[in-house]
C-alpha cells in the first residue's frame, strides 16, 4: 500500500503500549503503522532504564494472544509469589497479599521494562499488515472529516482513517490534538536501580515499606537480586545518584534493615520525577489516547503498564475486526472506548494518588491515618481477596 493512501491506523510512539496496540489491530486485520523518533537500532535494542514491571496474570494473558510473551527469555521472567505492605521496615507489621487459595503459583510476573520493549518490537517487525516507521518525528497533525494526516520527518505525509497518539503521559501530540490532561506532580523523584543480597533469598515476596517522606519498594527479581525503588524528595534523588556505591547501598540497607543480609549495588542508578496525569478526553474526531498518554499512573500500586495493556485490549475491541469494521474512527466505536477505558482507569488512578499522598505526607497526623488505613485493610480479608483478583484474574496463567 503506497504511502498516499490512508491507513487504517496510525500510532505514534513505539514504547510496549503503542507496539502492543499496533500488534493487537494488525492481528485484527487492519492496516497500521506505528511511528517513532527513535531510530531503528534503538527501538531493537533498547538499553536497560533501571525499571521493572509488575504484570498481572490478565497481563500475561494480553501478551502471550498477541505473540508477545514467547518472545521474552526465561531467564528476564521473575516472580512474585506474595506482596508486603508495611508502614516502617519489612520487619513491622504487613499486609499481605499472596495467592493461596487462587489458582495460581504466584500473584504475577515481573520483568524488566526493557525486555519488554525488546520483545514487543521483535514481535511488530514480524507482524504482517503493521509497518513500523522508526526516525519519525511527528510535526503536525491535520484532522480532516475522512481521515487525518500527520506530518512527520521531512516533511512526509502520513494519512490514516485514525490517529492514535501513545507518546508518553507528556505527550506532544495530545497536546496538538488540543487535549488537556490533569496533572499532579508529587514533588518527589524515583530511583530504581539493582541491589544483590549474597547471603539471603527474597523468597519472590516483594515489599512496599512506607516511611516518612520516603517510600522503599523491593522487588523480587531472579536469583539473589532485587529490584530497590526509593522515592524521596527531588534534591535527595540527586544526592543519592551521586554518592559512591557503597554509601547508596547503606542508604537502602538503613530503610530496609537486615531482612536479605548485606546489600550491595549491582547496576546502574535511573532516577524518575514522579508525575501523574489524566487525559480530558481519550478519543474524539478521528483520533484516540493509548498508554501514559490516556492515564499516567504513580508507580506505588503497580498498575501504570497493566492499565496501558487494558486500554490496548479495550480500544481493539471497540475498533474490531477489519472485516466487521471499514472504518475504525467511527465516532461511535471511539465512544465505546472512551466510555470503557473510563470505567477501567478512573477509580484507581485517583485512589492511588490519594494514597501516595498520605503515605508521602511528613506530618504527624497524616502518618496516623496511614497506620490506621493499613490496620483496618489487615482486619478486612474481603478488601484483600479483592485486590488479590485484580492481580491474579479470572483465569491464571502458569509462567
Amino acid at each position: 500500500m503506497p504511502l498516499t493512501d490512508p491507513l487504517d491506523i496510525a500510532i505514534v510512539g513505539a514504547g510496549p503500549t503503542g507496539l502492543a496496540l499496533g500488534i493487537a489491530l494488525a492481528r485484527r486485520g487492519h492496516a497500521v503503522a506505528v511511528l517513532d523518533h527513535q531510530d531503528e537500532a534503538a527501538l531493537a535494542a533498547p538499553a536497560d532504564d533501571g525499571r521493572e514491571i509488575a504484570l498481572t496474570h490478565t497481563s500475561i494473558g494480553l501478551l502471550r494472544a498477541w505473540g508477545i510473551w514467547e518472545r521474552l527469555p526465561d531467564d528476564a521472567i521473575g516472580r512474585i509469589r506474595e506482596a508486603r505492605v508495611t508502614q516502617g521496615g519489612p520487619t513491622s507489621t504487613a499486609l499481605r497479599f499472596h495467592a493461596s487459595g487462587k489458582g495460581a503459583e504466584a500473584l504475577g510476573a515481573i520483568v524488566a521494562n526493557h525486555a519488554i520493549r525488546r520483545a514487543c518490537f521483535q514481535t511488530a517487525a514480524a507482524q504482517p499488515g503493521l509497518r513500523l516507521l522508526p526516525g519519525q518525528r511527528v510535526q503536525r497533525v491535520d484532522i480532516g472529516v475522512d481521515h487525518a494526516v500527520l506530518v512527520h520527518g521531512g516533511g512526509g505525509r502520513l494519512p490514516a482513517r485514525l490517529v492514535v497518539a501513545a507518546d508518553s503521559r507528556f505527550s506532544e501530540l495530545r497536546r496538538q490534538l488540543g487535549i488537556g490532561a490533569a496533572s499532579h506532580d508529587f514533588g518527589r523523584t524515583m530511583v530504581v536501580c539493582r541491589v544483590a543480597h549474597d547471603s539471603a533469598d527474597h523468597g519472590e515476596v516483594a515489599h512496599e515499606c512506607f516511611g516518612s517522606a520516603q517510600t522503599l519498594a523491593m522487588l523480587p527479581l531472579r536469583g539473589r537480586f532485587s529490584s530497590a525503588v526509593l522515592t524521596v524528595p527531588g534534591a535527595r534523588a540527586r544526592r543519592l545518584c551521586a554518592a559512591p556505591a557503597a554509601d547508596f547501598a547503606k542508604e537502602i540497607q538503613r530503610h530496609f534493615g537486615d531482612h536479605l543480609g548485606p546489600l550491595r549495588l549491582a547496576g546502574e542508578r535511573h532516577a524518575y520525577p514522579l508525575v501523574a496525569t489524566y487525559a480530558e478526553r481519550f478519543a474524539g474526531h478521528r483520533f484516540a489516547l493509548a498508554g501514559d498518554a490516556a492515564v499516567g499512573m504513580h508507580p506505588v500500586t503497580a498498575h501504570g503498564f497493566n492499565l496501558g495493556l487494558q486500554g490496548v485490549q479495550s480500544l481493539a475491541a471497540a475498533l474490531g475486526d477489519r472485516m466487521h469494521a471499514t472504518d475504525p474512527g467511527r465516532a461511535d466505536r471511539l465512544a465505546r472506548y472512551e466510555a470503557r477505558h473510563r470505567r477501567e482507569t478512573a477509580l484507581i488512578y485517583h485512589g492511588t494518588n490519594a494514597l501516595a499522598r498520605l503515605y508521602a505526607s511528613e506530618g504527624g497526623p497524616q502518618r496516623l491515618v496511614g497506620r490506621l488505613v493499613l490496620d483496618a485493610a489487615r482486619r478486612m480479608p474481603l478488601v484483600r481477596a479483592a485486590i488479590t483478583r485484580q492481580l491474579v484474574g479470572a483465569s491464571p496463567t502458569r509462567f
